[in-house]
């Protein structure tokens, strides 16, 4: 049996092997914020989260596949918990019963395996009844697949046929074993066989037993150990365990495959359930979510209308503010502006909607359509610190080169003040190469930087495919974090910021009735 709620034709792998740019883009991106929205406390659906966002698809119709799948527990959310939980129940319950792994005496598997399965039983029996119950609601094939499976490969019939195998295989009245003669006139191939339905009623036996009364003809040979016979009973018992082994194992891996379908089936609904978590904090904020539009990557596609960073929403109490750009056709996006403006919080987010797309979840905006690309990849500035053996240029030379191995055509790569550790002219040249070779190799590139004489001299190229914007400031010197459309200014306004915070600290306060400050939406950097 297969869910396949997340791939239309394999399992969905929880455990694979995370890219290695996974740390970086989890610290320069702030996913863990996304992460722990989604598991809500709950390690394992923390988990699910992690490989699934961070292991991009590169298939539109696989995006495809997930947003339906997601559509539907979107419309219907009981139906991901509710199984889900079913699941969890499962494997938990399974988890409790009696019977110790490491025991593989054939009896104790045995014993063990029938528990196990009588419980799966009960809760394939609900897994099918939310099928017949549902079917009508849902409309992605993935769930209308995993519908029709636990209907026509659970009927009632069959459930009942395997119920009646499981109480025969109790063996309340003992058990029939074969065996034949093997080297040495030794017994050899034992194996249970399968006895009569029944010994007959009781009225049937009766009439045997009338039949054989004054009869010297015996039906059967029998023999009884004496009660003190250890050896006797040891021997017995070793009959006993070599006659059960290739049942114990038959049944104790119906037990294995069953337990499989649930742990599979836990791991494709977390996705689901996760999204259902972090869709529902989001509305708890007042922020929305869409459905992207995955385009190919060859029409290099990226647009947005209310796109706003994920994490910050989810670290802030208010509502955060939201940008509307188009970049299409742009292989080249120069970010610049005021201090503190917005520019870091802009850039982030298109990181986060990219991936959120490539791995077929909602994106925080109104509207994101995006091509896709071979993988996301950031240099983000980094902290001092006092634990470096070398120097901070020299980290991000080393840090770039790391990059470097794993970019491929079509990639997206994000750069953030990177290079700037140097002098102006210096961290320039050093950037303004290592873009060129990037968008010669195919890769497109995002760069937040306040180097002038970086951001001027590519400005000044009159690029046809890049696209310059910057942080909105105010003649006032506000910052409205919105981040607009134009060329590079020779200026950060660093000034604006030292006034603020040392020559006016009563300037920020509202006037009564006045328009309320938007200090709840001030991002944390850029």
């Amino acid at each position: 049996m297969k869910a396949h709620l997340m791939f239309q034709d394999r399992d969905f792998d929880a455990k694979a092997a995370l890219p290695r740019s996974a740390q970086a883009l989890t610290q320069d991106l702030g996913l863990d914020a996304l992460f722990d929205a989604m598991a809500q406390g709950d390690e394992f659906l923390q988990d699910v989260a992690r490989h699934a966002v961070l292991t991009s698809l590169a298939d539109p119709g696989q995006i495809a596949y997930r947003q339906r799948v997601l559509e539907d527990s979107l419309a219907h959310p009981d139906i991901a918990r509710d199984m889900y939980a079913l699941a969890v129940d499962a494997i938990e319950r399974e988890r409790r019963i009696w019977g110790w792994t490491l025991d593989r005496h054939p009896e104790s598997v045995l014993r063990r395996s029938l528990d196990v399965l009588r419980l799966f039983v009960e809760i394939l029996r609900k897994l099918k009844r939310i099928a017949e119950e549902r079917a009508e609601e849902v409309r992605s094939e993935g769930f209308t697949g995993l519908f029709a499976m636990l209907r026509t490969e659970l009927g009632e019939e069959y459930l009942g046929e395997v119920e009646h195998h499981l109480s025969r295989l109790e063996l309340r009245r003992g058990m029939v074993l074969g065996a034949k003669l093997g080297e040495g006139n030794k017994a050899a191939g034992y194996d249970l066989r399968k006895s009569s339905e029944s010994r007959g009623g009781l009225l049937q036996r009766i009439q045997t037993w009338v039949g054989q009364i004054g009869s010297d003809e015996r039906s059967s040979h029998a023999f009884e150990i004496d009660p003190r016979d250890e050896a006797g009973h040891q021997a017995l018992g070793d009959i006993r365990s070599r006659g059960l082994a290739v049942v114990a194992m038959r049944v104790g891996d119906a037990a294995d495959h069953t337990l499989g379908f649930f742990r599979m089936l836990r791991a494709e609904l977390a996705f689901y359930v996760g999204c259902l978590n972090l869709r529902d904090r989001l509305a708890g904020k007042g922020e929305g979510v869409s459905i992207p539009h995955t385009a190919p990557a060859a029409d290099e596609a990226l647009a947005g209308r209310g796109l706003y960073d994920i994490a910050l929403a989810l670290s802030m109490d208010g509502r955060v503010v939201a940008n509307d750009f188009s970049a299409d056709g742009k292989r080249l996006i120069m970010i610049t502006g005021a201090n503190r403006g917005g520019k870091t919080t802009f850039h982030r987010s298109l990181g986060q909607a990219q991936l959120m797309m490539q791995c077929g979840l909602f994106v925080p905006a109104a509207f994101f359509r995006a091509s896709l690309c071979a993988g996301v990849f950031t240099h983000y500035k980094r902290e001092e610190d006092a634990g470096m053996r070398t120097g901070k240029l020299e980290e991000e030379l080393n840090r770039m080169s790391a990059v470097v191995d794993e970019l491929r055509p079509g990639s997206l790569m994000l750069f953030n003040e990177s290079f700037a550790s140097t002098n102006e002219r210096e961290g320039s040249e050093i950037a303004r190469q290592i873009v060129q070779a990037l968008l010669d190799s195919d890769v497109r590139v995002a760069y937040v930087t306040h180097l002038y004489d970086l951001a001027h001299g590519l400005h000044r190229a009159r690029m046809g495919t890049a696209l310059f914007l910057r942080a909105e400031r105010l003649a006032d010197g506000r910052r409205t974090f919105r981040v607009l459309e134009g060329e590079p200014l020779p200026t950060s306004y660093g000034p604006d910021l030292y006034s603020r915070i040392f020559s006016a600290p009563q300037s920020d306060a509202p006037s009564s009735g006045g328009r309320p400050m938007q200090r709840e939406v001030r991002p944390q950097a850029g």
